[in-house]
């Protein structure tokens, strides 16, 4: 993949000459490998460099500035976006090239890639590419230790109200209605005595 940078040799404006210092010299810096298109002498390049910066990043006169940088034939951006890619150091995603290992970049791609439990996701997907993986419930996360009590429970709770539910007779019925407004009112009058 070659990072094409456009730039104008013969730019009137400083502040277009910043910029493309600015670029270049971070791109060097970092040592990735551009090409740099001038736009002033060569018209091919400025015709190409004009026709493939899309509609919604040209400017309101419709004619884009250098430096505009590209990666083969795909549009990065310009000096702004490439400005806040550096400044979130994000400039390799910035220019969709694989940051190198051990850069901030890599660090901070690492990190996203840190599954809820603490694992990492290249453990986690060890032979899967992590365009492929899938969303696993936490259940799953977590294995089935919570699942199997939870379970159990619910099995005791069915069977007791069975069991009761045959053992309740009419007049158990009503003293039955009877505990649970009294427990309600007690419990009414402990959360009135707690107000300030």
């Amino acid at each position: 993949m070659v990072i094409k940078v456009f730039l104008a040799s013969s730019s009137g404006s400083t502040a277009i000459k910043k910029k493309q210092q600015d670029v270049v010299g971070f791109l060097e810096a970092l040592k990735v490998e551009y090409a740099p298109l001038d736009i002033a002498c060569n018209e091919e390049n400025r015709m190409w460099m004009r026709q493939n910066v899309p509609e919604e990043k040209k400017p309101s006169n419709g004619i884009p500035l250098p430096p505009q940088i590209f990666n083969e034939e795909g549009y990065c951006g310009d000096y702004e976006t490439f400005f806040d890619a550096k400044e979130d150091n994000m400039v390799y995603a910035f220019l969709g090239l694989p940051p190198p290992p051990g850069s901030k970049e890599a660090e901070q791609a690492n990190k996203a890639l840190v599954v809820e439990n603490g694992t990492h996701a290249e453990e986690t997907n060890a032979e899967e590419s992590l365009d492929e993986s899938i969303e696993v419930p936490v259940e799953a996360r977590n294995g089935n230790a919570h699942g199997e009590e939870e379970q159990a429970a619910d099995e005791e709770e069915v069977a007791e109200g069975e069991t009761a539910e045959e053992e309740v007779t009419e007049g158990d019925e009503e003293e039955a209605v009877e505990e649970t407004d009294e427990v309600t009112e007690d419990t009414v009058i402990q959360l009135q005595s707690n107000l300030p």
